[in-house]
């Protein structure tokens, strides 16, 4: 093949590979299964620089030195240390690799397709370089006593959050392990953030915390004081986290401010046998942040009652969400009634929020009385209409406890 032809064969093929991994956080189960901040923060990044670096060893024929793949590596150790299994992560080289690969393939003329061919054992050569680079740094890292602290820690939550008994768990029994626990589980948004590191390492901050990383995001057990009824517990957690803008509310949150970046369910666990359960139920409360964009990061039970009880209601909370399809297709009448629930049922103020006249919102509520067939100034009615608002909320976001 000439040089010039084999030189634009392979600008080419780097352009869809380009495009290919773009794909990977929607195309690849490893990925689909992880928030999206710990995804843009990490995986993308980490995919970039592998096609980067691999192209570029195609064209120059010259085996990637340790200084180019150490941030590859770091990031893939960094995964580790979050709570990853070492297979899962050196296992997405060979699926990205298998996606991108067939990717390529599927769409190349006949040169492209001889490139390939040849490209086929520099794959296997860079894929195998950079994952022996990476194992060899883990297995470097393990002897770390931090690292092997973090582990024993993460073994421990795991038994915790699973009802077994940590001290048969841990290879470390001199670790103390409390009797009562604040469970603190930690919610991504769907934006994408830059770097979750500095939450993460707030949380693993806290004096006596076990922490393990999850397929939303975190989940922390704080061990409680003597006396401590998880008040101070969690004062103590929400003053280490970052703050959000000021001028938001529980009932409104105002368009102009940007959403939370991640929401917190807490719950109390009296005992270790109650973790699990305990466990379940901070999940429901970070998964209800997430799907309400509440402006509260910190989400209790005794604040989201309805809500709660809402979410908890399993199948019903698909037909619950049904009650609102007649307005699908009426985007003002959804909007006055959003607006309507949100204000405490307080007309003067949803025509007042939504700059019209309040006979408009009686005849939009009218509407909206007609075409669900509940009246939203009857409590009753109310009620439902504002357990199905919740309910289509939880579902259209994908609620996942």
């Amino acid at each position: 093949m000439q040089t010039r032809t084999r030189d634009r064969a392979l600008e080419e093929l780097y352009r869809r590979a380009v495009a290919a991994r773009e794909e990977f956080p929607t195309a690849l189960p490893p990925y689909r299964t992880l928030p999206q901040p710990l995804v843009a923060s990490g995986f993308e990044r980490g995919a970039k620089l592998n096609v980067d670096l691999f192209f570029d060893f195609l064209r120059s024929g010259i085996t990637p030195t340790e200084d180019d793949t150490r941030e590859i590596v770091e990031i893939a150790v960094g995964r580790v240390r979050d709570g990853e299994p070492l297979e899962e992560v050196l296992g997405r080289y060979r699926a990205g690799a298998e996606h991108i690969w067939q990717r390529l393939r599927d769409a190349a003329s006949t040169t492209e397709r001889e490139l390939l061919a040849d490209a086929a054992l520099p794959l296997l050569h860079y894929v195998t370089v950079v994952t022996t680079r990476i194992a060899t740094a883990y297995v470097q890292r393990v002897h770390d006593p931090r690292w092997e602290l973090l582990e024993r820690r993460r073994t421990i939550a795991d038994a915790l959050l699973t009802g077994h008994d940590p001290i048969e768990w841990a290879d470390e029994p001199a670790i103390a392990v409390p009797d009562a626990f604040l469970v603190a589980v930690f919610r991504l948004s769907s934006a994408r953030i830059a770097d979750t590191s500095e939450l993460r390492h707030r949380i693993e901050a806290i004096p006596g915390v076990f922490l393990r990383l999850d397929s939303g995001g975190w989940t922390a057990l704080l061990p409680l004081q003597p006396g401590d009824d998880g008040t101070a517990t969690a004062g103590s957690l929400a003053s280490r986290l970052p703050m959000l803008p000021s001028g938001q509310t529980a009932q409104i949150v105002s368009r102009a401010n940007p959403p939370a970046p991640f929401w917190v369910g807490v719950s109390m666990a009296r005992t270790r046998a109650e973790v699990p359960e305990v466990f379940a139920e901070a999940r429901l409360l970070a998964e209800l942040g997430r799907c309400l964009d509440r402006p509260q990061v910190v989400c209790r039970r005794a604040d989201l009652m309805f809500e709660y009880t809402v979410a908890a209601g399993g199948s019903a909370r698909a037909g619950l969400a049904a009650v609102l399809a007649p307005l699908d297709t009426q985007p003002l009448l959804a909007e006055t009634l959003e607006v309507f629930v949100d204000t405490g049922f307080n007309q003067l103020a949803t025509a007042r929020l939504l700059n019209i006249h309040r006979n408009t919102v009686t005849y939009r509520l009218a509407r909206v009385h007609e075409l669900t067939g509940l009246d939203p100034h009857r409590p009753t009615d109310a009620m439902t209409l504002s357990a199905a608002r919740i309910a289509r909320r939880l579902e259209s976001a994908s609620f996942a406890p």
